[in-house]
């Protein structure tokens, strides 16, 4: 072998273990990100229906990724009613936040709609047994979304509605009211006035009889 190929054959060596290198180096650093590498502990959650939810995804806490959904199953007996049992995998790390009472939640994150869960921490709650399955609240999909929108905007019709009637029939009420309170007090000035127009007239002729009996001489006759 020439020195020629002795320095291709060394150079194709070369690249060969320094790819190799790369990839080993990609792969621990990869497992490290995603904690492939790191202790871990269970946690199972029945759904009645998880929405889509794969294995792989995210589980966060407080908005950091704790874990992820390492296993979907079913149930030979329903748990309440819900028989769809997810375990996830939580980095041992996090161990000391789960001394607290939790709650899982599956929901909908970005715009694709990727399916993740995520744990709540519950105040003023005793600490859960994670060694038993917990209960999950499912998620909210589009078309419950939908309904439920519906259902509200059917509640505000309806009130509306009641209103507006309750409304024009206080208004027309109301103004019954004041009309029938206008023609008692338009009666009550006729009246009124009828009565000073009798009086006036009363008194007209009082007078002129008056004047008559003075023009006549008769009114001091007496004297």
């Amino acid at each position: 072998m020439d020195s020629k190929d002795f320095a291709k054959s060394f150079l194709a060596g070369l690249f060969f273990i320094l790819g190799i290198g790369l990839i080993a180096a990609f792969i621990i650093t990869l497992g490290k990100d995603k904690g492939l590498a790191q202790e871990k502990f269970q946690i199972q959650v029945v759904f009645k229906e998880i929405g889509g939810l794969t294995e792989g995804a995210p589980v966060r806490l407080s908005g950091v990724n704790v874990g992820t959904v390492g296993n979907i199953d079913f149930l030979e007996q329903p748990l309440q009613g819900r028989n769809v049992i997810v375990t996830v995998n939580i980095l041992q790390r996090f161990r000391k936040q789960f001394d607290n009472g939790i709650h899982f939640k599956i929901i909908t994150d970005g715009v694709l709609g990727e399916k993740l869960i995520v744990i709540n921490i519950v105040e003023n709650k005793p600490p859960t047994d994670i060694t038993k399955p917990l209960i999950g609240e499912d998620p909210l999909e589009v078309g419950d979304l939908a309904e439920t929108f519906s259902s509200s905007a059917e509640a505000f019709t309806l009130a509306a509605e009641e209103i507006s009637q309750a409304d024009l029939q206080g208004v027309t009420q109301g103004l019954t009211e004041a009309s029938q309170s206008l023609v008692g007090t338009s009666e009550g000035l006729n009246q009124v006035l009828e009565e000073l127009y009798d009086i006036t007239r009363k008194s007209k002729r009082i007078f002129d009889r008056i004047e008559q009996k003075v023009i006549d001489g008769e009114l001091f006759k007496v004297f």
